[in-house]
């Protein structure tokens, strides 16, 4: 499901709600549930405020927190601790760097150094992370016959090639080096771990072409590649590595895996056509409207929670689990996505450039209008000027920034954030209780804490 009019986001909600109340929460995962409330700020300040709003969108946001709400208030008291997500999957991801860094291996030694030059520095790596609980997190949920042989296939020739190697003509040296072992009782499929390695590789070579149409100068501590390399370089390098997750990709030899994560990537390409705009029709002087909101998270979903969700869908489908139980990985990636990107745009706004590493306010600098914003813009109809020519005169992203800063911008933003996170934690309402699934709950949650 693509997140684009209002009636697909009342769709997105419906399921949530229905996928929730399909299996009610044992005791433990109330416990469970009431520990995660506890530590999501309580801010319930809709961006609707005043009498309740006959809006689609505001019910839909409405109904689907209140089911982690409502879960809490029939749980008893106490408190569970916080669990590391990372020491879940913490052998598959020892190894992840390492097999990416094989996958990108080039005989043009400047290629070489430009593809891998992002696996240099330790990146938060959140999406592999993701996929690996997702993976373990499914394993134990029912499966669907018809899948588990296609699965067996799957993970014995993610290394095989499907056409002749010289006809190929992809020479990579690394390609012959041992693999790390795959550990049999890990629950996580060798298809699993290539498909995180691959949503490793599609995100970095977001990052490449995201700085190079930035202009940016730093990427975790170190130059970016772009000035490293020169921006031809940098593109080149971002192609490459589409390209060999491509091929990774192929040779997982599972059609609607294939699909889901092909259109991840031009769904990327849509979603930075649509941040060159701020509003639908990029109007000169455009008015406020619940529709500036729709288009923000539409490019949203397709820039963010697009590989999130596709990567979380495509995890369980090579894992064979079943209908109900795919669809709810789909509903968690996608709604922890909108939730990560919120937060991003929020902290834009409240941290400074040595909090984030990297420059604060950069949003406004580069003319668009993100989350808090847009939520201001209801109530400071000056920002509409501002939006129009994406903040390009002198002065422009002082004054916006101190209208946001005026307004409750960046407490509705905070508030929407933790309803998507709330409806993220409830799609997994019908996943059998393990670490894994304690982890993915997790993960919600430090989306929500996270400072950078």
């Amino acid at each position: 499901m693509q997140l684009g009019t209002g009636a697909s986001v009342v769709r997105g909600a419906r399921s949530a709600t229905q996928l929730a109340r399909s299996r009610p929460p044992t005791c433990a995962q109330c416990l469970r549930t009431a520990s995660v409330r506890a530590r999501i700020p309580q801010s319930r300040v809709f961006f609707h405020s005043g009498r309740p709003n006959p809006s689609a969108w505001a019910a839909a946001v409405s109904v689907a927190g209140n089911i982690v709400s409502n879960a809490v208030t029939r749980a008893t008291k106490g408190d569970l601790p916080t669990i590391d997500p990372l020491r879940i999957v913490a052998k598959e991801m020892k190894f992840l760097t390492g097999n990416i860094r094989k996958l990108l291996g080039s005989g043009h030694p400047s290629l070489d150094r430009a593809a891998k030059y992002y696996t240099q520095a330790e990146g938060k790596h959140v999406r592999p992370l993701i996929v690996l609980l997702m993976s373990r997190a499914t394993s134990l949920c029912p499966k669907a016959p018809q899948r588990q042989q296609a699965t067996a296939q799957v993970s014995a020739a993610i290394d095989t090639s499907i056409s002749p190697p010289s006809i190929l003509s992809d020479f990579n040296p690394s390609a012959g080096t041992e693999s790390e072992p795959v550990l049999a009782d890990a629950g996580i499929l060798p298809s699993q771990r290539r498909l995180a390695e691959i949503t490793e590789l599609i995100h970095t070579a977001s990052l490449l072409h995201d700085d190079v149409i930035d202009h940016s100068v730093s990427r975790r501590g170190s130059p970016s590649a772009n000035l490293e390399f020169g921006n031809k370089m940098a593109v080149l390098a971002g192609d490459f590595l589409l390209g060999r997750a491509s091929v990774a990709l192929a040779r997982l030899r599972h059609a609607e895996v294939i699909e889901l994560l092909a259109t991840v990537i031009a769904n990327l390409v849509e979603g930075e056509f649509m941040q060159l705009k701020n509003t639908a029709r990029d109007e000169t002087n455009p008015q406020w409207s619940e529709d500036a909101l729709t288009y923000y998270l539409q490019k949203t979903y397709l820039k963010t929670a697009s590989l999130i969700s596709k990567s979380c869908r495509a995890a369980a489908l090579l894992g064979g689990a079943d209908a109900q139980t795919v669809d709810a990985a789909y509903s968690y990636g996608r709604n922890l996505g909108l939730a990560f990107q919120l937060v991003d745009d929020l902290l834009d706004y409240t941290r400074s450039e040595k909090e984030l590493g990297k420059p604060a306010g950069a949003d406004l600098e580069l003319g668009l209008a993100t989350a808090p914003l847009l939520f201001a813009w209801k109530t400071m109809p000056e920002l509409g000027a501002l939006v129009g020519r994406k903040f390009a005169n002198d002065g422009d992203v002082a004054r916006a920034r101190d209208l946001v800063m005026q307004s409750d911008g960046i407490q509705q933003t905070r508030t929407l954030a933790e309803d998507y996170a709330e409806k993220a934690i409830a799609s997994l309402s019908l996943f059998p209780d393990s670490e894994a699934k304690d982890g993915l709950v997790e993960m919600a949650v430090k989306t929500l804490q996270r400072k950078k």
